[in-house]
């Protein structure tokens, strides 16, 4: 009977975990960088560096500013918020169906619920002759790039 009453405890647990926004999303995410032209330094608040296209890996629950700038262009400073979105609030949901509000409060707290936007971030650059100014522009979908942290 013991253990039949560790097995139901051991799969409560297991289901619990499962819709966890923690463990199926992570506390982290992958954020895009890229512009026009590339090679451009990307500056973030948080005191990250690289060169476009980059890629860098993140928290989710700290909004930052990132800066893009290359010679000769001018430069794009850009907030990225931390937003709820999407699959943090269906991973959210399930947790606290099946796993109570302690396991909300967890995801709510160290940020596995949110996303950083806008991801990917692509910025035109304007050359500094123009009176056009450097702007962002929407990407649907994150392109793959070599990882270039500093």
């Amino acid at each position: 009977m013991k253990t039949l009453g560790r097995l139901g405890v051991a799969t409560f647990a297991a289901l619990s975990l499962s819709a966890c926004a923690t463990v199926t999303r992570g506390t982290s995410q992958t954020f895009y960088v890229m512009s026009e032209p590339s090679n451009a330094k990307v500056e973030l608040s948080t005191n990250q560096t690289c060169v476009t296209p980059c890629q860098l890996n993140l928290k989710r629950k700290d909004e930052f500013d990132v800066t893009v700038s290359l010679d000769g262009y001018k430069s794009k400073t850009t907030h990225i918020e931390s937003r709820t979105k999407g699959g943090g609030v269906a991973a959210a949901a399930g947790n606290v169906l099946v796993g109570g509000i302690i396991g909300g409060v967890v995801d709510g707290s160290n940020g596995s619920m949110k996303n950083l936007l806008p991801n990917p971030l692509k910025v035109i650059l304007a050359p500094s002759s123009s009176t056009e100014e450097s702007q962002v522009v929407a990407v649907e979908k994150p392109q793959k790039t070599k990882s270039s942290k500093k």
